[in-house]
């Protein structure tokens, strides 16, 4: 089965992205590449993006069916209601805003690629299994929410 191809855990991914923005940061910081954000834009986004984590776990929570990114065969039921009536996948979603807000916070715009790197990934190694292993399990239900609601935003 291709869900097989999940690797890297999201959380841990997450994890070794904000380090390399730190050492991308730390080693490569190019006077030309830098910008100011102020703090507050810094942290609204972790705020907004930590509630969106949050909120997609609470969502689970309420079905009852697992949150753990690597057992998606033990998906008890197909989410619809709350965040993910806006998005597929808000956890990820969420992991990007904080990224994004890293990027604000070092000030280094090399380390804009690193979001997009995860958004790469997520979208081959963790999602598209993700969805696949769910159209197996879900059928018709899962395709007509596909055709609903956006992948990310």
């Amino acid at each position: 089965m291709k869900w097989l191809k999940l690797k890297i855990p999201p959380a841990l991914l997450f994890l070794i992205c904000i380090g390399l923005m730190w050492g991308l940061d730390k080693r490569l910081n190019f006077e030309p590449t830098t910008f100011d954000f102020p703090d507050w834009l810094f942290g609204g986004l972790v705020l907004v993006g930590g509630s969106i984590v949050l909120l997609g776990v609470i969502e689970f929570s309420r079905k009852s069916t697992t949150v753990n990114p690597h057992k998606p065969q033990n998906t008890t039921a197909l989410v619809k209601s709350g965040i993910y009536r806006f998005t597929r996948n808000p956890m990820y979603l969420g992991m990007v805003f904080i990224l994004l807000a890293g990027v604000m916070k070092f000030g280094n715009g090399l380390t804009m690629l690193i979001p997009a790197l995860f958004i790469w990934y997520m979208n081959i190694f963790q999602v598209q299994p993700e969805e696949e292993m769910m159209e197996q399990k879900f059928g018709k239900e899962f395709v007509e929410y596909k055709e609903e609601v956006r992948r990310w935003i």
